[in-house]
């Protein structure tokens, strides 16, 4: 199996609560590209509900909101980030980066007792 396939998977916790993982940070990323907030849902496959849960969790875990929300009517609704939701999100994506790159050998020696296709 090869190294590149292996991937650390960094969650960022306050106490119990996580503040921002990979699934999160892709529903940011999914927020920032689609404009309505129900196709950055439907982009993930996860129901609007879902998706404003973790907003809303996400929000909470930070001092300032990360995803601005407006809620729909006449013009539509929709979720942007905040100036702190980009910062946090590219913030995360480069300790996700850093982690890869610090544990690839570790990850290359796990990978020869792994079984193929396992997942």
């Amino acid at each position: 199996m090869p190294a590149q396939r292996l991937a650390p998977k960094i969650r960022v916790l306050v106490g119990a609560v996580v503040a921002i993982g990979p699934g999160r940070a892709d529903l940011l990323e999914a927020i920032q590209r689609s404009g309505p907030f129900s196709a950055a849902a439907r982009a993930l496959g996860m129901s609007y509900r879902r998706a404003w849960l973790l907003v809303d969790a996400v929000n909470r875990s930070f001092r300032r909101p990360l995803v601005a929300r407006a809620t729909g009517g006449r013009g539509g609704g929709g979720a942007r980030l905040t100036a702190e939701g980009e910062d946090a999100l590219r913030l995360y994506r480069a300790i996700e980066r850093k982690a890869a790159r610090s544990v690839r050998g570790e990850l290359a020696r796990l990978a020869r007792n792994l079984r193929r296709g396992a997942r």
